[in-house]
Protein backbone atom coordinates (compact mmCIF):
# COMPACT_ATOMS: atom_id res chain seq x y z
CA UNK A 1 0.00 0.00 0.00
CA UNK A 2 1.17 3.34 -1.30
CA UNK A 3 1.75 5.73 1.94
CA UNK A 4 -0.45 8.24 0.70
CA UNK A 5 -3.25 5.35 0.41
CA UNK A 6 -2.72 5.15 4.78
CA UNK A 7 -3.51 8.56 5.16
CA UNK A 8 -7.61 8.05 4.95
CA UNK A 9 -7.15 5.09 7.67
CA UNK A 10 -4.34 7.38 9.80
CA UNK A 11 -7.54 10.31 9.88
CA UNK A 12 -10.62 7.32 10.28
CA UNK A 13 -8.10 5.92 13.60
CA UNK A 14 -7.70 9.68 14.95
CA UNK A 15 -11.25 10.72 14.42
CA UNK A 16 -12.09 7.21 16.44
CA UNK A 17 -10.02 8.28 18.78
CA UNK A 18 -10.67 11.49 19.70
CA UNK A 19 -13.78 11.21 19.36
CA UNK A 20 -15.07 9.42 22.83
CA UNK A 21 -12.70 11.99 24.28
CA UNK A 22 -14.58 15.49 22.73
CA UNK A 23 -17.85 13.44 23.61
CA UNK A 24 -16.84 13.26 27.24
CA UNK A 25 -16.54 17.20 27.32
CA UNK A 26 -20.49 18.21 28.47
CA UNK A 27 -21.31 21.86 29.60
CA UNK A 28 -24.17 22.33 32.13
CA UNK A 29 -25.71 25.64 32.75
CA UNK A 30 -26.65 26.65 36.39
CA UNK A 31 -28.88 29.94 36.82
CA UNK A 32 -27.86 31.84 39.88
CA UNK A 33 -27.27 35.46 40.62
CA UNK A 34 -24.46 37.27 39.35
CA UNK A 35 -21.77 39.47 40.63
CA UNK A 36 -20.27 38.20 43.67
CA UNK A 37 -22.08 34.88 43.90
CA UNK A 38 -20.97 33.77 40.36
CA UNK A 39 -17.42 34.98 40.88
CA UNK A 40 -16.98 32.76 43.54
CA UNK A 41 -18.40 29.88 42.64
CA UNK A 42 -16.70 30.07 39.01
CA UNK A 43 -13.35 31.24 40.45
CA UNK A 44 -13.15 28.55 43.56
CA UNK A 45 -15.91 26.08 43.65
CA UNK A 46 -16.85 24.62 40.24
CA UNK A 47 -13.21 24.19 39.53
CA UNK A 48 -13.05 20.54 41.75
CA UNK A 49 -16.17 19.34 39.85
CA UNK A 50 -15.25 19.87 36.46
CA UNK A 51 -11.74 18.62 36.62
CA UNK A 52 -13.51 14.88 38.28
CA UNK A 53 -16.08 14.76 36.24
CA UNK A 54 -14.38 16.30 32.59
CA UNK A 55 -17.58 18.87 32.31
CA UNK A 56 -17.89 23.03 32.13
CA UNK A 57 -20.27 24.78 34.41
CA UNK A 58 -21.34 28.03 32.91
CA UNK A 59 -23.17 30.28 34.83
CA UNK A 60 -26.38 31.91 33.42
CA UNK A 61 -26.57 35.30 35.59
CA UNK A 62 -29.51 36.83 36.85
CA UNK A 63 -32.01 37.73 39.67
CA UNK A 64 -34.16 34.82 41.24
CA UNK A 65 -37.10 36.03 39.54
CA UNK A 66 -34.85 36.50 35.86
CA UNK A 67 -33.92 32.91 36.52
CA UNK A 68 -37.34 31.38 37.38
CA UNK A 69 -38.74 32.92 34.02
CA UNK A 70 -35.77 31.84 31.81
CA UNK A 71 -36.57 28.07 33.09
CA UNK A 72 -40.29 28.17 32.83
CA UNK A 73 -40.35 29.73 29.64
CA UNK A 74 -38.40 27.06 28.08
CA UNK A 75 -40.08 23.79 30.67
CA UNK A 76 -40.45 21.84 28.13
CA UNK A 77 -37.18 22.06 26.51
CA UNK A 78 -34.50 23.54 29.41
CA UNK A 79 -31.37 25.35 29.01
CA UNK A 80 -30.12 25.20 32.25
CA UNK A 81 -29.54 22.05 34.29
CA UNK A 82 -29.72 23.23 38.14
CA UNK A 83 -30.98 26.57 39.50
CA UNK A 84 -30.38 28.45 42.49
CA UNK A 85 -33.19 30.47 43.82
CA UNK A 86 -34.03 32.28 47.23
CA UNK A 87 -36.53 30.21 48.96
CA UNK A 88 -40.05 31.96 48.33
CA UNK A 89 -39.32 31.85 44.80
CA UNK A 90 -37.55 28.21 45.22
CA UNK A 91 -40.92 27.34 46.19
CA UNK A 92 -43.11 28.86 43.48
CA UNK A 93 -40.59 26.47 40.95
CA UNK A 94 -41.07 23.44 42.85
CA UNK A 95 -45.47 24.24 42.50
CA UNK A 96 -44.67 24.89 39.12
CA UNK A 97 -43.02 21.30 38.28
CA UNK A 98 -39.73 23.10 37.42
CA UNK A 99 -37.83 20.82 39.68
CA UNK A 100 -37.01 16.98 40.02
CA UNK A 101 -36.65 16.01 43.72
CA UNK A 102 -33.35 15.77 45.14
CA UNK A 103 -31.64 12.18 44.87
CA UNK A 104 -31.24 10.47 48.49
CA UNK A 105 -27.83 10.54 49.68
CA UNK A 106 -26.02 11.03 53.04
CA UNK A 107 -25.26 14.60 52.41
CA UNK A 108 -28.90 16.10 52.88
CA UNK A 109 -28.65 14.46 56.61
CA UNK A 110 -26.15 16.38 57.25
CA UNK A 111 -28.08 19.94 55.91
CA UNK A 112 -29.70 22.53 58.49
CA UNK A 113 -32.95 21.62 58.86
CA UNK A 114 -34.05 25.00 57.26
CA UNK A 115 -32.33 24.13 54.39
CA UNK A 116 -34.64 20.58 53.43
CA UNK A 117 -37.28 22.22 51.47
CA UNK A 118 -40.59 20.36 51.99
CA UNK A 119 -40.53 16.77 49.87
CA UNK A 120 -36.47 17.47 49.06
CA UNK A 121 -37.55 18.83 45.75
CA UNK A 122 -34.83 21.14 46.90
CA UNK A 123 -32.01 21.61 49.13
CA UNK A 124 -30.42 25.29 50.44
CA UNK A 125 -26.96 25.75 49.61
CA UNK A 126 -26.31 28.55 51.80
CA UNK A 127 -27.92 30.39 54.57
CA UNK A 128 -28.98 33.74 55.91
CA UNK A 129 -31.61 36.07 57.02
CA UNK A 130 -32.95 39.71 56.13
CA UNK A 131 -32.60 42.18 58.95
CA UNK A 132 -31.50 45.82 58.78
CA UNK A 133 -28.49 47.47 57.48
CA UNK A 134 -27.51 51.11 58.00
CA UNK A 135 -24.58 53.67 56.59
CA UNK A 136 -22.21 54.40 59.63
CA UNK A 137 -20.68 56.89 58.02
CA UNK A 138 -24.19 58.82 57.73
CA UNK A 139 -25.29 57.91 61.54
CA UNK A 140 -22.16 59.19 62.61
CA UNK A 141 -22.26 62.37 61.21
CA UNK A 142 -25.61 63.11 62.14
CA UNK A 143 -24.94 61.36 65.59
CA UNK A 144 -27.75 58.84 65.10
CA UNK A 145 -27.26 55.97 67.61
CA UNK A 146 -27.24 52.72 65.57
CA UNK A 147 -30.29 51.29 65.08
CA UNK A 148 -32.21 48.23 67.28
CA UNK A 149 -35.68 47.90 65.71
CA UNK A 150 -37.52 47.33 62.54
CA UNK A 151 -39.93 50.52 63.59
CA UNK A 152 -36.93 52.47 63.92
CA UNK A 153 -37.67 52.46 60.22
CA UNK A 154 -40.51 54.77 60.80
CA UNK A 155 -38.75 57.36 63.35
CA UNK A 156 -39.37 60.89 61.92
CA UNK A 157 -35.74 61.70 61.64
CA UNK A 158 -35.18 59.29 59.18
CA UNK A 159 -37.37 60.95 56.97
CA UNK A 160 -36.94 60.54 53.13
CA UNK A 161 -33.39 58.31 54.53
CA UNK A 162 -34.92 54.89 54.10
CA UNK A 163 -34.59 53.07 51.34
CA UNK A 164 -37.20 49.77 50.65
CA UNK A 165 -37.01 47.21 48.17
CA UNK A 166 -40.52 46.57 46.52
CA UNK A 167 -42.24 43.76 47.88
CA UNK A 168 -43.67 42.59 44.72
CA UNK A 169 -39.82 41.97 42.92
CA UNK A 170 -37.54 41.66 46.01
CA UNK A 171 -37.06 38.73 48.96
CA UNK A 172 -35.73 41.81 51.18
CA UNK A 173 -38.69 43.68 50.43
CA UNK A 174 -40.89 41.13 51.17
CA UNK A 175 -39.44 39.91 54.32
CA UNK A 176 -39.45 43.52 55.63
CA UNK A 177 -42.81 44.04 55.24
CA UNK A 178 -44.06 40.50 56.79
CA UNK A 179 -42.33 41.47 59.83
CA UNK A 180 -43.61 44.95 60.25
CA UNK A 181 -46.45 43.14 59.35
CA UNK A 182 -46.19 41.09 62.42
CA UNK A 183 -45.45 43.97 64.71
CA UNK A 184 -48.66 45.41 63.66
CA UNK A 185 -50.58 42.35 64.68
CA UNK A 186 -50.68 40.69 61.62
CA UNK A 187 -49.59 37.03 60.18
CA UNK A 188 -48.64 36.00 57.27
CA UNK A 189 -51.89 35.09 56.09
CA UNK A 190 -53.37 38.20 57.45
CA UNK A 191 -51.21 41.11 55.77
CA UNK A 192 -54.24 44.30 56.59
CA UNK A 193 -52.44 45.31 59.51
CA UNK A 194 -49.44 45.92 57.81
CA UNK A 195 -50.83 48.29 54.40
CA UNK A 196 -53.07 49.78 57.39
CA UNK A 197 -49.70 51.06 58.67
CA UNK A 198 -47.36 51.81 56.27
CA UNK A 199 -48.71 55.13 55.20
CA UNK A 200 -48.25 56.66 58.74
CA UNK A 201 -45.06 55.09 60.08
CA UNK A 202 -42.19 53.76 57.35
CA UNK A 203 -44.21 55.38 54.43
CA UNK A 204 -43.88 58.33 54.85
CA UNK A 205 -39.93 58.27 55.67
CA UNK A 206 -39.05 56.22 51.89
CA UNK A 207 -37.15 58.48 49.61
CA UNK A 208 -37.28 55.69 46.72
CA UNK A 209 -38.73 52.15 46.54
CA UNK A 210 -35.78 50.13 44.41
CA UNK A 211 -37.05 46.89 42.74
CA UNK A 212 -33.45 44.58 43.71
CA UNK A 213 -30.97 45.72 46.23
CA UNK A 214 -28.72 47.11 43.09
CA UNK A 215 -29.04 50.52 43.54
CA UNK A 216 -28.18 50.10 47.80
CA UNK A 217 -24.21 50.81 47.03
CA UNK A 218 -24.31 53.94 44.85
CA UNK A 219 -27.09 55.52 47.23
CA UNK A 220 -25.29 54.80 50.22
CA UNK A 221 -21.75 56.38 48.39
CA UNK A 222 -24.41 59.24 47.75
CA UNK A 223 -25.90 59.73 51.37
CA UNK A 224 -29.39 59.36 50.18
CA UNK A 225 -29.92 55.80 51.85
CA UNK A 226 -29.42 55.74 55.54
CA UNK A 227 -31.39 52.44 56.53
CA UNK A 228 -32.65 49.34 54.24
CA UNK A 229 -33.36 45.58 54.64
CA UNK A 230 -30.23 43.82 53.77
CA UNK A 231 -28.52 40.13 54.84
CA UNK A 232 -25.15 39.92 56.46
CA UNK A 233 -23.87 38.33 53.31
CA UNK A 234 -24.93 41.61 51.36
CA UNK A 235 -23.35 44.07 54.21
CA UNK A 236 -20.24 42.18 53.62
CA UNK A 237 -20.15 42.68 50.18
CA UNK A 238 -20.86 45.91 50.43
CA UNK A 239 -17.91 46.13 53.17
CA UNK A 240 -15.54 44.67 50.73
CA UNK A 241 -15.77 47.38 48.73
CA UNK A 242 -15.40 49.80 51.43
CA UNK A 243 -18.99 51.05 51.56
CA UNK A 244 -19.57 52.37 55.68
CA UNK A 245 -22.66 50.10 56.18
CA UNK A 246 -23.07 47.54 59.25
CA UNK A 247 -25.67 44.61 59.86
CA UNK A 248 -28.54 44.75 63.06
CA UNK A 249 -30.02 42.33 64.43
CA UNK A 250 -33.00 43.85 65.10
CA UNK A 251 -34.55 42.96 68.59
CA UNK A 252 -37.76 41.83 66.98
CA UNK A 253 -36.02 39.16 65.08
CA UNK A 254 -34.94 38.87 61.36
CA UNK A 255 -36.63 36.73 58.77
CA UNK A 256 -34.79 33.50 57.51
CA UNK A 257 -33.74 33.45 53.66
CA UNK A 258 -32.11 30.00 52.22
CA UNK A 259 -30.65 30.47 48.89
CA UNK A 260 -32.06 26.65 47.63
CA UNK A 261 -30.48 25.27 44.35
CA UNK A 262 -33.05 22.21 42.18
CA UNK A 263 -32.06 20.16 39.54
CA UNK A 264 -34.51 21.33 36.61
CA UNK A 265 -36.99 18.90 35.42
CA UNK A 266 -36.31 17.30 31.93
CA UNK A 267 -33.45 18.97 31.61
CA UNK A 268 -30.53 17.50 29.30
CA UNK A 269 -27.71 15.75 31.34
CA UNK A 270 -30.02 14.56 34.02
CA UNK A 271 -27.23 12.23 36.16
CA UNK A 272 -24.56 14.81 35.57
CA UNK A 273 -27.03 17.56 37.09
CA UNK A 274 -28.18 15.23 40.25
CA UNK A 275 -24.11 14.85 40.78
CA UNK A 276 -23.10 19.01 40.33
CA UNK A 277 -26.56 19.35 42.85
CA UNK A 278 -25.01 16.85 45.69
CA UNK A 279 -21.23 18.13 45.03
CA UNK A 280 -22.71 21.92 46.06
CA UNK A 281 -24.10 21.12 49.22
CA UNK A 282 -21.33 19.20 50.17
CA UNK A 283 -18.82 20.26 53.55
CA UNK A 284 -15.72 20.87 50.37
CA UNK A 285 -17.81 22.94 47.88
CA UNK A 286 -19.45 25.29 50.85
CA UNK A 287 -16.05 25.45 52.64
CA UNK A 288 -14.96 26.84 49.07
CA UNK A 289 -17.69 28.99 48.88
CA UNK A 290 -16.87 30.44 52.59
CA UNK A 291 -14.00 30.91 52.05
CA UNK A 292 -14.28 32.76 49.54
CA UNK A 293 -17.36 34.85 49.11
CA UNK A 294 -18.81 34.80 52.68
CA UNK A 295 -21.44 31.72 51.76
CA UNK A 296 -22.86 30.52 55.02
CA UNK A 297 -23.01 26.88 54.74
CA UNK A 298 -25.87 25.31 54.92
CA UNK A 299 -24.15 21.53 55.66
CA UNK A 300 -22.88 21.42 59.12
CA UNK A 301 -19.83 19.63 58.23
CA UNK A 302 -18.04 22.51 56.63
CA UNK A 303 -15.21 23.67 57.87
CA UNK A 304 -14.59 27.43 58.87
CA UNK A 305 -11.05 28.63 60.33
CA UNK A 306 -10.51 32.56 61.02
CA UNK A 307 -12.45 35.31 59.73
CA UNK A 308 -14.60 32.70 58.22
CA UNK A 309 -15.32 30.75 61.47
CA UNK A 310 -15.85 34.14 62.90
CA UNK A 311 -18.58 34.74 60.50
CA UNK A 312 -20.52 31.22 60.87
CA UNK A 313 -20.33 31.98 64.55
CA UNK A 314 -21.82 35.56 64.24
CA UNK A 315 -24.64 33.82 61.88
CA UNK A 316 -25.26 31.38 64.06
CA UNK A 317 -26.21 33.72 67.03
CA UNK A 318 -28.48 35.87 64.63
CA UNK A 319 -30.51 32.92 63.98
CA UNK A 320 -31.28 32.22 67.60
CA UNK A 321 -34.20 35.13 66.68
CA UNK A 322 -34.97 34.70 62.83
CA UNK A 323 -38.07 33.49 62.41
CA UNK A 324 -39.46 31.40 59.33
CA UNK A 325 -42.16 32.54 56.84
CA UNK A 326 -44.84 30.60 55.63
CA UNK A 327 -44.42 30.33 51.86
CA UNK A 328 -46.92 28.26 51.06
CA UNK A 329 -49.41 31.30 52.13
CA UNK A 330 -47.48 34.09 51.20
CA UNK A 331 -47.27 32.58 47.04
CA UNK A 332 -50.74 31.63 47.66
CA UNK A 333 -51.53 35.28 47.96
CA UNK A 334 -48.69 37.31 46.64
CA UNK A 335 -50.33 38.01 43.34
CA UNK A 336 -52.81 40.42 44.79
CA UNK A 337 -50.65 41.87 47.69
CA UNK A 338 -48.33 42.70 44.69
CA UNK A 339 -51.13 44.73 43.07
CA UNK A 340 -52.06 46.55 46.26
CA UNK A 341 -48.50 47.37 46.93
CA UNK A 342 -48.10 48.73 43.27
CA UNK A 343 -51.42 50.51 43.47
CA UNK A 344 -51.38 52.11 46.98
CA UNK A 345 -47.75 52.18 48.00
CA UNK A 346 -45.37 52.37 45.24
CA UNK A 347 -47.89 54.18 43.06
Amino acid sequence: MKPSSLFPFIAAALAVAAGPVLAQTKTLYIGMNGGTMEKTYTTHVFGAFEKANNVKVVVVPGTSSDILAKAQANKDNPQMHVMFLDDGIMYRAIGMGLCEKMQATPVLNDLYPTARFKGDMAAGVNVGMTGLAYNTKLFAEKGWPAPTSWMDLANPKYKGKVVFQSLSSSTFGLHGFLIFNRIQGGNDKNVEPGFKAWPTTIGPNVVEYIPSSAKIAEMVQTGEAAMFPLTPTAVGVLKDKGLPVEYVQPKEGSAVLTVGECVIAKNSEPALAHKLAQYLLSPEAQAFALEHGDQIPSNSKAKASGKAAALVAKMNEYMKTATTVDWDSINENRPAWNARWNKTVER
